[in-house]
């Protein structure tokens, strides 16, 4: 095979986890090769609120949070009821802290801990960092930012459409789709596939989690899961292909996401009558299917205007105010009537979760109503919700480096994935899933996929940056 060009480290995918592993890349001293399908920064990355979660950070100690990797390690494992594979979750615990600080230090990167973010949903700790009144979008533009600054090529409106290895696995190269449909053919020492998931492929979805089939999918339409068939036809070994991130809160028509903190600061969701029909606490990605197993599988999220007070500074629920999105009533009566549930329905919903309140004990759903969050009171607010399929967690089985592994078990030795393209840590199905952990496995796993990249190129070759 003839290569039109070789490169030492090439990295398919430009959102977060390819971002970070090129800076990791280059931070060693070699130049990498970043390829993106799109024609701007964005991806999966851009969709999300630009959250991860890190354990032990210098931001949690400035405010007394008391955390660490095997802290982290445990709710991962907790979470997922045991099925996480425990040499990744070891190692996204252990390196999430490292990772977040050196972007700090080396690219001054403005994450800090949001301690508006309750511990919740399966993280024991305040754990969730952010840019505060930033995005995912704001995140990914910036990461880019950072790799101009640091002169690394990016070629966009590129695909990769095959991967070539030896017969012991190790890869040479691969195909490239450019723009004008000309195929490239790129060599390299080590390659990265840092790719969305399958969310977009509803064959894939279909036959590894069929349960998805009736919803929406509010993720990336580039997210086909490309990597991982070309990985899996190299005979690289995948996992946790049943797992995913739903949401039951994304809002009906505006298609923008109602962000947790909501529910946590003491927000419901009742059905289109008015109904409770779970605890809104329990599950962030689970409750997307008892809310589809309701009348039309819409729903309302009812909260109040102190709890909009209070969930302000979130972008996505300025974005609603700023559109009017939510109905606003000041009593029971008027909010049905805006809304179309039935009055005495909703009204018994709400009384309901305040006795429960009131007295202390958990409500018919088990949900327990925190003293500083209590049920919604006039004046009222509700958005009209659906549920949706955001992405996928399960992908090529990687290794605690994040070495793709083979079906045998042996690793390939210079192939790594992260992000989408990589097995995550929530289990099989949904509700494993632990709040912001698409981007923390994108940032952990990129960081640790460059780094393990970088390491092999420079003991195998010596090669450095120009």
């Amino acid at each position: 095979m003839t290569f039109d060009v070789t490169v030492p480290v090439l990295i398919i995918g430009a959102g977060a986890c390819g971002a970070v592993a090129a800076l990791a890349v280059a931070d060693a001293g070699i130049a990498p090769l970043v390829v993106e399908q799109d024609d701007r920064p964005g991806g999966s990355t851009g969709m999300s609120q630009g959250l991860f979660c890190a354990a032990g950070t210098l931001s949690q100690r400035e405010h007394g949070v008391d955390d660490d990797a095997a802290i982290f390690f445990a709710d991962i494992m907790a979470k997922s009821r045991g099925g996480a594979n425990p040499a990744i979750a070891m190692a996204i615990a252990e390196h999430s802290a490292l990772a977040l600080e050196w972007l700090r230090s080396a690219h001054g990167l403005p994450w800090e801990l949001d301690t508006r973010f309750k511990a919740s949903y399966g993280n024991s700790r305040l754990r969730v960092h952010g840019w505060p009144g930033h995005g995912g979008l704001d995140m990914v533009q910036l990461l880019h930012r950072r790799m101009a600054d640091a002169q690394i090529d990016v070629l966009m409106k590129t695909r990769l459409v095959d991967i070539i290895a030896n017969p012991d696995g190790v890869v040479r190269g691969v195909a490239l789709r450019r723009a004008d449909g000309e195929v490239e053919m790129v060599g390299c020492e080590a390659l990265v596939l840092a790719c969305g998931g399958f969310g977009a492929n509803r064959a894939l979805t279909s036959r590894h989690m069929p349960e998805t089939d009736t919803i929406r999918y509010n993720g990336h339409e580039g997210s086909r899961g490309d990597a991982i068939l070309l990985g899996q036809k190299l005979g690289a070994a995948v996992g946790d292909m049943g797992s995913y991130q739903g949401y039951a809160m994304l809002t009906d028509p505006q298609a923008i996401t109602v962000p947790p903190g909501i529910l946590l600061e003491g927000g419901m969701i009742v059905n289109a009558d008015g109904d409770r029909f779970t605890d809104e606490t329990l599950d962030i990605a689970g409750m997307v299917h008892p809310l589809c197993r309701q009348r039309d599988a819409l729903g309302w999220v009812v909260f109040d205007a102190e709890i909009e007070r209070r969930c302000a500074h979130i972008p996505e629920i300025q974005a609603l105010i700023d559109l009017k999105a939510a109905k606003a009533a000041d009593t029971v009566a008027d909010l049905a009537d805006r809304t179309g549930m039935d009055a005495d329905r909703l009204g018994t919903a709400l009384m309901a979760a305040h006795s429960a309140a009131r007295m202390g004990i958990a409500d018919s759903l088990r949900r327990i109503w925190q003293n500083d969050a209590p049920p919604p009171t006039p004046p009222y607010r509700a958005l009209r919700v659906t549920g949706a399929l955001y992405h996928t967690q399960g992908g090529l089985e990687i290794d605690a480096d994040a070495r793709v592994l083979k079906e045998d078990g042996s690793i390939m030795p210079n192939l790594f994935a992260g992000g989408g393209s990589a097995r995550s840590v929530s289990g099989p199905s949904s509700w494993g899933y632990l709040p912001a952990m698409g981007l923390t496995t994108a940032v952990v796993l990129g960081h640790i996929a460059g780094t393990s990249a970088a390491r092999l190129v420079k003991s195998s070759s010596g090669t450095t940056r120009q």
